[in-house]
């Protein structure tokens, strides 16, 4: 398995991978048109179309020629304070518990901090991202964009953290569904 950035020759496989990783999952978006794909599949597109886009941050995993799996960080904030939203992260059903996810984490996390970056935030499950050094949103100074998310909603701090208070807001495409 190999971790590379998306290029423009990928964004109908991201897609796939996208709907297949969200499609029957209990918390997924619901799709934009009756009976199409899960509401992850889309908000990809509309991130490639807003600001908040970051290209250095949307990665794949390919194995041979496939690609089987992608995750995305968006620009974000926490109050005033530049920050980035992490999702969706999606693997192929077939290549998941093989740690596709979790090299994906690594390798934006990574990227996310040499770049300078200082607080990631995102909406996953914390048995999952606690390994990955994510604490749920409520034991830090950022706040949820929702407080019924609970724990759900969870914060990592990367090396040039510097104190960051707010509630945290993901970039504009999030905000329609």
């Amino acid at each position: 398995m190999l971790i590379r950035r998306e290029r423009s020759g990928d964004i109908e496989a991201i897609r796939d991978v996208t709907a297949a990783a969200f499609r029957g999952a209990e918390h997924s978006a619901p799709p934009v048109e009756p009976g199409g794909d899960p509401g992850e599949a889309t908000l990809i597109s509309w991130l490639r179309d807003d600001p908040a886009w970051i290209p250095e941050f949307s990665l794949i995993a390919v194995d041979g020629d496939e690609i089987i799996g992608h995750v995305v960080a968006t620009r974000a904030h926490v109050g005033s304070f530049p920050a980035l939203g992490i999702g969706p992260v999606s693997v192929r059903p077939e290549q998941q518990g093989n740690g596709v996810g979790s090299a994906l984490m690594h390798a934006v996390l990574g990227a996310a901090d040499a770049r300078g970056e200082t607080i990631v935030g995102l909406l996953g499950e914390p048995r999952f991202y606690s390994r990955f050094g994510f604490v749920p949103a409520s034991t830090t100074a950022a706040t949820s964009p929702d407080p019924a998310w609970g724990d759900y909603f969870q914060i990592r701090t990367l090396s040039d953290y510097e104190h960051q208070a707010g509630t945290f807001r993901y970039a504009g495409p999030f905000d329609r569904f």
